[in-house]
């Protein structure tokens, strides 16, 4: 499971989170990729309707070059 607490001045907090369920079958991912991550983040960013601030904790997969080339890229 991966999730975001989202805050907004004004508003009612929000949970916006996605689950990825592992079946043991053959060759299916275990956890979340990043992009994964990624898509969470364009979800969050759209049902918001605003800039967000991501705070991170230390999961490696965060700093992996690919989501840092994505977070570049979307800095606006």
């Amino acid at each position: 499971m991966g999730g975001m607490a989202c805050y907004k001045p004004g508003q009612r907090s929000r949970l916006i989170y996605a689950i990825r369920e592992y079946r043991g079958r053959k060759d299916e991912p275990k956890g979340f990729g990043w992009r994964d991550f990624r898509d969470l983040i364009v979800r969050a960013r759209i049902q918001l309707g605003g800039p967000i601030v991501l705070v991170w904790d230390n999961v490696r997969l965060q700093l992996t070059a690919s989501m840092r080339e994505f977070i570049d890229a979307n800095a606006e």
